[in-house]
């Protein structure tokens, strides 16, 4: 019989590209995603397939979610809620979703004796690292309720795994772009908003002097890290994954080709997000196989995604960005 793998957050850009990855792989996989911000047409391309379910549950919701993992051998936990301002502004949704939803999870995987569970965590529980590239051990400073509420999420996947033995492997990731990433809602993605903004032949609204340099790591990379851990026997473990370096704003803007207008740069942001992967390539084998450069132009090949996005200005961002400043500029 094929593997049972269920997602969560399946409708989701992370999800999207594992199942499709999964099925690709002969894998049957159930879908749990709530459609908050999950979309239909992010599984469009393989919808039909015979071994594919889709059900329309919120993770946080235990009862209805306990029944979906029975014969379940792989969950691969991506349910949540994402960016920092709307994290800032409603905080106790963040909580719901990210906390709550991952220990009703962690729970109902535990009692049905899934095999493997996989928790996507988040590099901003880092903060602004003193170390880079920043290794899994470099200290945790959640600076906004998102990144608190992923953290805690990964705390409480490796805590069942410490009481109760639940197979479960946490990966942070860092910086992932890609096809299917949000096209609309709040200000967030820096590509999402620089493709609506070439799209809309609008200048790039970058932060600061671009100087900052983030570790961009392409989603099918990402995806391969999921499956990689889910084949392994590791387990109560926490692993980075990232591309195998870190690119700077202005390379990303040269490339995409366009003009450029600056924004004060914002409290809280690291100068340079850069993941020291040695740690699961040593493990699992795993390694970034899509170049920084390589992923741009399969981002510009899909440019028409982004045709119905936000385009923003100097005026909006600002706009959208000021609790931000508010709250994380003390």
């Amino acid at each position: 019989m094929p593997l049972q793998a269920l997602v969560t957050g399946g409708a989701g850009f992370i999800g999207s590209h594992l199942v499709e990855r999964l099925l690709a792989d002969g894998c049957r996989v159930r879908v749990v995603d709530n459609f908050a911000t999950g979309r239909q047409e992010n599984l469009a391309g393989f919808r039909t397939h015979p071994d594919l379910q889709v059900e329309q549950v919120d993770v946080a919701d235990f009862p209805r979610l306990r029944p979906l993992m029975d014969g379940v051998d792989w969950v691969f936990h991506l349910a949540g809620l994402a960016d920092i301002v709307p994290s800032i502004q409603n905080p106790l949704a963040y909580h719901r979703t990210n906390v709550d939803g991952t220990m009703a999870v962690a729970e109902a995987a535990r009692l049905a004796g899934v095999g493997r569970v996989v928790y996507a965590a988040s590099s901003t529980c880092y903060g602004l690292p003193d170390q880079v590239p920043t290794p899994e051990g470099a200290a945790i400073r959640p600076m906004f309720p998102y990144a608190l509420s992923k953290y805690l999420g990964e705390e409480i996947i490796l805590n069942w795994h410490k009481i109760y033995g639940l197979p479960a492997v946490s990966l942070r990731f860092f910086n992932v772009y890609g096809p299917r990433s949000r096209t609309t809602g709040a200000y967030g993605a820096v590509f999402g908003v620089f493709l609506a903004q070439k799209l809309a032949g609008k200048p790039f609204t970058v932060v600061g002097d671009g100087r900052q340099t983030r570790d961009f790591t392409y989603v099918t990379d990402v995806a391969d890290a999921m499956v990689r851990t889910a084949q392994s026997s590791h387990a109560g473990e926490v692993f980075n994954v990232g591309s195998g370096g870190s690119y700077s704003i202005n390379a990303l803007v040269a490339q995409l080709g366009g003009e450029v207008v600056h924004l004060p740069k914002r409290p809280g942001e690291p100068d340079c997000t850069f993941a020291d992967t040695r740690k699961i390539e040593a493990a699992l084998g795993w390694k970034a196989q899509v170049p920084f450069t390589e992923g741009v132009s399969r981002m510009l090949e899909h440019i028409e995604l982004w045709r119905n996005a936000p385009v923003w200005d100097p005026a909006t961002v600002a706009e959208a960005t000021r609790d931000w400043f508010k709250y994380l500029g003390k």
